[in-house]
């Protein structure tokens, strides 16, 4: 067994973990990356070609972050000349009078995000391949579009690994005794930091119960469905299909969203924004097709330029907490221990800023935002020891 020493050893090397530790290792700090899978990996939640990227939100202070994100992302870009964000808009639907629609809108109107409204009138003339439900309108947030997710992440971890950071794949940890030092053992050696940040995912209960914690969490399986086109070449960026989500979809409880034509060509990635609870190192037992069925009602209504049926379906884990807000956060027991989990089906575009926010609090440092929203103390009563 090895033992080796670091400022900071971040556990879980997908988009929030890998943006972390760039974020250590701009401030000097000697930092280990540990992902317990051979990289890059289909098993969490941060792989796949694309991931929407949008201000379109109901709540204020997601907007004020993506502000800054979007400054960061492009920062990225520049610093590496790696293309990470194409610009198509999002196309956000719901019913006129839906009290979770309608503050979207305000929101966007609150910030000043630029945004076009359609309606029934004038909805046809600016998006031909989709077709509006009865009773709803739409606005498009047109600073939103496209993440090029697994390149986004290549990119932070190469940017890291020059700045001197560590990386090791293929390490499960198997125990995080906490302490003024922090021992973190793994699969093939153990490691010593002042303090440890901890974005794993699904997995992120696993690891607290070293340390007596459980949080609400629940893990669920997406299923990340592709559509065939009837022509070919009719839903890409070049045709000005958007990215689009649907609140409040006919029979749908939870919203659908959608990307432009990337991955496959000719196919659609449409999906449900949830899925059915599983084990994630047990993922392919969950057969669930719920969500799937719901989806072939509404392509085959919203969506005549497609084949109503899946031509592809992939699968994507979900670590949910009861209100879909992060959890950014230090441990309530070792300060040292600085936690950022719980990102629900939404986190991947906040990567660069809860890599800053999660560098923050693993320095002691006052965090750049009100945290209050994403606090562990939110779930009085939740939370239970694991000790």
């Amino acid at each position: 067994m090895t033992t080796n020493q670091f400022d900071c050893i971040v556990i879980g090397a997908g988009v929030q973990g890998s943006f972390t530790a760039y974020q250590l290792a701009k401030r000097n700090k000697k930092t280990l990356l540990l992902e317990q899978f051979i990289l890059p990996h289909t098993r969490g939640s941060s792989h796949g070609q694309t991931r929407i990227i949008r201000k379109a939100y109901d709540q204020n202070f997601y907007i004020h972050m993506m502000e800054e994100c979007y400054k960061l992302w492009a920062q990225l870009e520049s610093e590496t000349g790696v293309t990470l964000f194409r610009q198509t808009g999002l196309l956000v639907m719901g019913p006129e009078n839906n009290q979770s629609y309608q503050m979207y809108k305000s929101t966007l109107q609150k910030n000043k995000v630029p945004m076009v409204f359609l309606n029934q009138n004038n909805f046809s003339q600016h998006i031909q391949q989709v077709q509006l439900d009865e009773g709803n309108e739409a606005v498009v947030d047109v600073t939103a579009g496209v993440l090029y997710a697994d390149r986004a992440l290549k990119t932070a971890q190469g940017q890291f690994q020059k700045l001197g950071g560590v990386i090791k794949d293929k390490e499960e940890v198997t125990n995080i005794k906490p302490g003024p030092v922090v021992t973190v053992s793994t699969s093939a050696g153990e490691y010593r930091a002042k303090t440890v940040v901890i974005t794993a995912g699904p997995w992120t209960n696993k690891l607290l119960a070293h340390t007596g914690l459980e949080l609400p969490l629940e893990v669920v399986k997406i299923n990340v469905c592709y559509w065939k086109e009837k022509v070919p070449g009719t839903h890409g960026v070049k045709q000005r299909f958007p990215c689009f989500l649907s609140i409040s979809a006919k029979d749908a409880d939870d919203h659908v969203y959608g990307l432009p034509s990337n991955e496959y060509p000719g196919l659609v990635k449409i999906c449900y924004h949830m899925g059915s609870e599983t084990d994630p190192d047990a993922r392919d037992h969950q057969k669930d097709r719920t969500d799937i069925d719901i989806l072939q009602r509404f392509v085959a209504r919203c969506l005549p330029g497609l084949v109503p049926e899946p031509a592809v379906v992939e699968s994507c884990l979900y670590t949910l907490t009861p209100d879909r807000n992060f959890v950014l956060d230090c441990h309530p027991s070792y300060r040292n221990i600085v936690i950022g989990a719980g990102f629900s089906g939404h986190g991947f575009k906040f990567g660069p800023i809860v890599g800053k926010i999660l560098c923050e609090l693993s320095l002691g440092e006052v965090p750049s935002y009100d945290l209050s929203p994403f606090r562990i103390r939110r779930f009085e009563g939740k939370t239970k020891s694991a000790l």
